[in-house]
């Protein structure tokens, strides 16, 4: 089983690195890839399970070496890619590195009291399930900045839904199941946006020092806001660790909110795997594409084993984010920034070909025009999480 975990580690910081490529399509891989493995169920799931949690460790590396954008938009930017920007990359880093690894050590013991909690509230729950999932997206627009943002979160949510509405039943070719077009339906939306605001940036320039630039206190504060939102993902179908970070927010310091963001953002992508195994073991329920896969490749709820690999993870996730971030940082910030960025553009697109044949590349174009809408209009672009919360809201 060691074994096993250190390779999914190992396949999960190859897949973090690779812009465009979601965790949740990486999974659905692997199990494609399981039945020529012949591989023991429960190595195998812990191979899965340690590559999916390193994943979210290493996905903010590309994001924040490659999403820099220019100086007309450099207000609109992602608070990482401010901070890269000023020349806080390497904190930035690591801020997300501490945000995963503390929220992870949080989630662990909190698990079992949330998942005792929702033996009780899980039948209403799942009744009540578009009402609630209504209530989350309401919350999102209402907790904008002003009636400006508040409508432009709207109209950015509305578009998303009638998005996931069109495509999401979509048949693919010739990937199925690795995902089909959730691939080019996030690339779409949340990376080719700010690949195209970055292609007149100037690249990634010179990073200072690697100093913390928030107190212990608003550290640990901003990941337990995390490690709630993760809980929230863990159980709710549609709701996106983004989505969860936005509105446990409010419950930190509030000193510094770009850096509490990227912590309770990197906290709560990782503590969702936490919450995520304790509904697939509790409720039989996959609320993540790893889980997902899990259960396509007929992996048991083996809680000790799978939860050994996800801590075995996150150990080498940490350690792995500060020393391949900073290389990272180094490596694009000498590399000329225009051509490697409309590289990324186009290795999107033929991720998309891969995963979703022709009609991926369409889904990646229409997902990119409404993915520049919040970008544009000034509001956040976690509305766009609408094209999974929506359609769930209306079924």
């Amino acid at each position: 089983m060691l074994a096993y975990t250190l390779a999914g580690c190992a396949l999960g910081c190859c897949s973090g690195l690779v812009p465009g490529l979601h965790a949740n399509n990486f999974a659905f891989l692997l199990a494609a890839a399981a039945p020529a493995l012949d591989a023991p169920p429960v190595p195998l799931g812990c191979a899965m399970v340690a590559a999916g949690v390193v994943h979210t460790f290493l996905d903010i590396v590309p994001s924040l070496a490659l999403g820099l954008p220019d100086a007309a938009m450099a207000a609109a930017a992602l608070p990482g890619h401010r901070l890269v920007a000023e020349g806080r990359g390497r904190e930035a880093m690591r801020l997300s590195a501490v945000g995963s690894g503390v929220a992870l050590a949080l989630a662990l013991p909190a698990a079992a009291v949330v998942t005792a909690g929702m033996r009780v509230a899980y039948p209403y729950l799942r009744a009540w399930l578009p009402v609630v999932l209504a209530g989350v997206a309401l919350l999102l627009v209402l907790t904008e900045s002003s009636n400006r943002c508040r409508l432009a979160g709207a109209l950015s949510f509305a578009l998303a839904t009638a998005l996931g509405l069109v495509t999401l039943d979509a048949p693919t070719d010739p990937l199925v199941a690795a995902g089909g077009v959730l691939a080019p339906l996030f690339a779409g939306l949340f990376g080719v946006p700010v690949l195209v605001d970055a292609l007149g940036g100037a690249g990634v320039p010179s990073q200072a020092d690697a100093r913390l630039g928030l107190s212990g206190r608003e550290l640990t504060g901003a990941a337990a806001a995390g490690t709630g939102g993760g809980a929230a993902v863990g159980y709710l179908p549609g709701v996106s660790a983004g989505v969860a970070a936005v509105l446990a927010l409010p419950a930190t310091a509030g000193r510094d909110p770009a850096r509490e963001y990227v912590v309770a953002t990197s906290g709560a992508n990782t503590a969702t795997a936490v919450f995520a195994l304790f509904a697939y073991w509790s409720f039989d329920a996959t609320r993540s594409g790893v889980f997902v896969a899990l259960d396509g490749a007929g992996v048991p709820a083996a809680l000790p084993a799978l939860l050994s690999a996800v801590v075995v993870a996150g150990a080498v996730g940490t350690v792995a984010v500060v020393l391949v971030g900073d290389a990272a940082l180094r490596v694009v910030g000498g590399l000329p920034h225009a051509p490697l960025v409309a590289g990324v553009i186009v290795g999107l697109a033929l991720l998309s070909l891969a995963f979703a044949g022709p009609l991926g590349v369409a889904v990646l174009v229409a997902a990119a025009a409404v993915g520049f809408v919040p970008v544009r209009l000034g509001c956040r672009r976690v509305h766009l999480m609408g094209v999974l919360l929506g359609p769930l809201v209306i079924a």
